[in-house]
């Protein structure tokens, strides 16, 4: 009898986009408590911190689940204890892959991970065991509008520690150090 009744299409459609927004919170949610964690929960002097909080706002996260977030992680409420981690192995065909996750539990998520690497024809390896293949960088992207001189992005960019500048379309990809990343983005803000 769909189409019959408004409110059971209007439920329908709300339940649907709810439970899509509490995802989104949740994951949000844990980010910001390894960004507190990770350097303090001032967003002042904590760039991850601030970067989070605006990638919440950008998803309409609200402002009360953003500062309960940040007082749980900081311990001023009761609180779960998420920490990142690293795993490293061979995919299929000896892909080297890196996968980093989020958990509260340890044990548990080192087991999901072994087992999805030998579901899809992979081995989970020691730490280090593929790492030395790659390279961990920083990318910050700006949007390309009528008041930016392409000269001078690259000019801010390079002198601030930048290790290349490449202007697409639309776009200037910035590529830096993982280290440098937070001073250069700072310096270009």
């Amino acid at each position: 009898m769909s189409g019959h009744s408004k409110w059971a299409n209007i439920k329908n459609k709300k339940e649907k986009t709810d439970s899509q927004r509490g995802k989104i919170f949740t994951k949000i949610g844990r980010e910001i408590a390894i960004a507190v964690k990770e350097g303090g929960s001032d967003p002042n002097n904590n760039s991850k911190l601030r970067d989070v909080i605006a990638k919440a706002k950008a998803a309409n996260v609200p402002n009360d689940n953003i500062t309960r977030s940040i007082k749980k992680a900081a311990g001023e409420l009761g609180s779960i204890n998420y920490e990142e981690i690293t795993y490293e192995g061979y995919g299929p065909n000896g892909i080297a892959m890196i996968v980093d996750v989020v958990t509260d539990n340890r044990n548990r998520t080192a087991a999901e991970v072994r087992h999805l690497f030998d579901k899809s024809g992979g081995s989970m390896g020691a730490s280090g065991c593929v790492a030395w293949m790659f390279d961990k960088r920083g990318v910050i992207v700006i949007e390309r509008t009528s008041d930016i001189d392409e000269d001078e992005i690259m000019m801010q960019a390079l002198e601030a520690g930048a290790e290349d500048v490449v202007p697409q379309d639309d776009v200037f990809e910035i590529y830096t150090t993982a280290n440098d990343f937070s001073a250069v983005r700072e310096e270009l803000e």
